[in-house]
């Protein structure tokens, strides 16, 4: 059970990685694929063109951390690429997705957020 914060993003890329890249090989494709900063904190999460593995990696305090699952029937069902390739989801998204959970019929209920103006009127 991977657990992640609440604070940390998670980007998942739809574009295929080779699967042999490590920690430096995979902090590069964050840079190029995501034009993100893999020391950011954030779970960058690849899958291979099968889509029967995925790897991600994230900075924690004084390094990277890689955290790899590898199907042995069936495929992940990733969510729909945008223009960049990379798709933000929340952490019990990305649980699902490696769970074997097809999202994309999934309906997100309506939530209350704080608006961006704070009334300072009294």
């Amino acid at each position: 059970m991977l657990s992640i914060p609440p604070t940390m993003r998670v980007f998942v890329a739809v574009t295929p990685v080779d699967m042999r890249k490590s920690f430096d090989g995979l902090a590069v494709a964050v840079r190029s694929l995501a034009a993100k900063d893999p020391l950011s904190g954030h779970l960058y999460a690849f899958f291979n063109r099968r889509r029967t593995m995925m790897k991600s990696i994230f900075w924690d305090r004084g390094g990277y951390c890689l955290i790899a699952k590898r199907l042995e029937r069936g495929t992940f069902v990733l969510p729909r690429a945008t223009r960049s390739g990379v798709v933000e989801v929340e952490a019990s998204e990305l649980a699902l997705i490696l769970d074997g959970i097809d999202l994309s019929n999934a309906r997100r209920r309506p939530r209350w957020e704080p608006s961006s103006r704070w009334s300072t009127s009294t």
